[in-house]
């Protein structure tokens, strides 16, 4: 889907198709207010999906407020977002992880990352969301210090199951861990917890 020809209307009232097409306008305003309504529609979603998560005396201690949304969208669009950013660094992802990404922080406390695959139509988790559902919101990401403990406690409390059976390496010498969870009019959200490199 093409961006809207008017780039005054209302973020909210667009796509989430459209907002991801406004992210490669050549209007700094435009692609700006396109990525702050991407990060509020999956940062909303992300916050009640783990509702539970932040209730809990043990686990929300170990979990940061700070999010970064991470959109999918097709090689082509990848280059012509990332062209009109002026070229953002690559993040270093694991070889065997079929992915390229980079993030885009705007104000503080807004933060996305736009992936893509290297190998479209193959097995690939980002080529998979891509075949399935079309460019959109395919993860949200948050910080903690300890993706283990985080992993075990959701299981061991909340009886909430990772993706992984243990933490694996992410981009960047990160260690992560993902979790499908579910949002209201049983859509799901894949919830992806991250560890930096110490």
């Amino acid at each position: 889907m093409s961006a809207p020809e008017n780039v005054n209307l209302e973020p909210s009232m667009l796509t989430n198709a459209q907002l991801i097409a406004l992210l490669s306008s050549a209007q700094r305003e435009a692609r700006e207010a396109a990525a702050r309504e991407l990060f509020r529609r999956g940062h909303a979603d992300a916050e009640t999906a783990i509702a539970s998560w932040r209730a809990d005396s043990q686990i929300a201690p170990l979990l940061s407020y700070r999010a970064t949304v991470g959109i999918a969208v097709t090689p082509e669009r990848f280059a012509s977002i990332r062209a009109a950013l002026g070229e953002p660094r690559l993040a270093k992802v694991p070889p065997d992880q079929d992915a390229q990404e980079f993030e885009w922080s705007l104000d503080p406390g807004i933060h996305l990352d736009v992936l893509t695959t290297c190998a479209p139509g193959e097995d690939g988790a980002i080529a998979k969301f891509l075949a399935k559902f079309g460019e959109g919101i395919q993860q949200v990401e948050f910080l903690t210090d300890d993706v283990d403990s985080v992993t075990r406690l959701l299981g061991s409390r909340l009886h909430v199951s990772s993706v992984y059976t243990a933490s694996r390496a992410g981009a960047d010498g990160t260690r992560v861990n993902f979790f499908l969870t579910s949002v209201p009019e049983g859509r799901k959200i894949l919830i992806e917890l991250v560890e930096a490199k110490r």
